[in-house]
């Protein structure tokens, strides 16, 4: 997949929000982010926290935290010019702190070999 197809990917904000579509959850959280780098074997992207996208504390929901790790992590492989990025079997994430409603966050050199 060109580097063009993988930044267009992430940044499609053409799906609906019908709760039947398959990647409705997918699309819930990729309206909220922003692609800022995509360049061979690196994708960084960025997202305001809105919303929609806390949980009970008001704090970005980890499954949000999770989609973008699976999603991101994927585009990664693409970008590295893989045909596939496979299926995430295990994902592991470290929180330093939690980010509130307007708060902005980046991923942090995203690199696949």
């Amino acid at each position: 997949m060109d580097l063009e197809s993988v930044k267009k990917s992430l940044e499609d904000k053409s799906t609906s929000f019908d709760p039947l579509h398959r990647n409705l959850y997918n699309s819930f959280i990729l309206n909220a982010l922003r692609v800022d780098l995509v360049e061979p074997h690196r994708v960084l992207c960025s997202l305001t926290v809105i919303p929609r996208l806390r949980n009970d504390g008001n704090y970005l929901h980890g499954g949000v935290i999770a989609t973008l790790v699976d999603l991101v992590g994927s585009a990664v492989f693409f970008a590295a010019g893989h045909s596939t990025s496979g299926v995430s079997l295990e994902l592991n994430v470290s929180h330093f702190d939690a980010a509130f409603v307007g708060v902005s966050i980046k991923t942090h050199r995203v690199m696949c070999s």
